[in-house]
């Protein structure tokens, strides 16, 4: 298998992303369900969002995946990613976000330990005080890297948390499997101690995967993100939530965005993640890797009433 099949997504492999929706599957698409207001949500590319929520006179912020410094890894190139790519954090460019007053965070939740997730949250957190959420290996991978180990904070999915102006629920869910075998890229855990710094990009090791529903305890309105193509659809079906951050991908998974969009109740709204090419800067607007006009044909046709809305770099999207 070619690099490119292992660690990226061909654009052929997106075209399949939903497993086509059956007439029967998108007819029984429910109504549209009111939006409830109270969020603000901002893309950084990637996976990487910014949610706010009313507290008290202000807000609270709970960032999901942040990665600001987008180092070249080539993983949508022909070759696909180098697993020899070398780590590095652009602590200046983070530093400038964080002391201008644009970027702050009361949590930071990690889907998974890869590369485009894990690798600027130890810096961040350190600089915004944040309590970070992710399971153990996240947080080994995070302590090798420097992270403040008062402000690590475990999970397995399954919690329920309660804090000042919103909530997290943290779900079990399931890593993108791609190519002919169904692989995951960089699969393994690092539990017990940490492990030695991790260096290039196949150190840092999916690890388990997690998703996460952000509500508001002012106006519950919600929103559901998976780092992620998969999911696991009993952890979705008790939720109705407001706002799905999707990600293109899934053509391993059988039927990923009708079962998906059906088990969370159809919601009002779906916004793709993870859709942008990652060695483009911020700066410039995302170019698409190749997904994403297929995954905005699957959600029309499973999910008819929910609307599909495109949100470019450092775009804001407001409920």
């Amino acid at each position: 298998m070619t690099r490119r099949g292992l660690f990226g997504v061909s654009a052929g492999a997106a075209a399949a992303l939903a497993g086509a929706a059956t007439p029967a599957a998108a007819s029984a698409a429910a109504p549209a369900r009111p939006a409830r207001t109270g969020l603000w949500l901002r893309w950084w590319g990637n996976n990487s969002w910014e949610i706010r929520v009313p507290r008290g006179e202000g807000t609270a912020t709970v960032l999901i995946d942040p990665w600001l410094t987008r180092f070249h890894t080539g993983t949508y190139s022909d070759e696909g990613a180098d697993p020899r790519t070398p780590i590095r954090v652009d602590t200046d460019l983070i530093d400038r976000h964080v002391d201008s007053g644009e970027l702050r965070a009361d949590h930071i939740l990690v889907t998974h330990g890869h590369y485009d997730h894990i690798t600027d949250v130890p810096y961040l957190a350190r600089r915004t005080g944040a309590t970070v959420i992710g399971t153990e290996t996240h947080l080994n991978l995070m302590l090798a890297l420097g992270a403040p180990e008062d402000q690590l904070a475990v999970a397995t999915g399954g919690e329920y948390l309660r804090f000042d102006g919103y909530t997290i629920r943290v779900l079990r869910s399931l890593h993108s499997a791609t190519g002919p075998r169904a692989r995951v890229a960089f699969a393994g855990t690092r539990p017990g101690r940490p492990p030695r710094r991790p260096r290039t990009i196949e150190d840092l090791v999916e690890g388990g995967t997690l998703a996460y529903e952000v509500a508001s305890t002012a106006t519950g309105a919600s929103v559901v993100d998976f780092g992620g193509s998969n999911y696991v659809e009993s952890e979705v079906a008790r939720l109705r939530p407001d706002v799905v951050l999707l990600p293109p991908g899934g053509d391993s998974v059988h039927d990923y965005v009708p079962r998906l969009l059906a088990a969370a109740g159809h919601p009002p709204h779906v916004l793709p993640t993870h859709w942008d090419d990652i060695d483009r800067p911020l700066t410039e607007p995302a170019h698409d890797w190749g997904g994403l006009a297929a995954l905005r044909a699957a959600v029309a046709q499973a999910s008819p009433a929910s609307r599909f809305t495109v949100v470019d770099h450092l775009e804001t999207f407001v409920l």
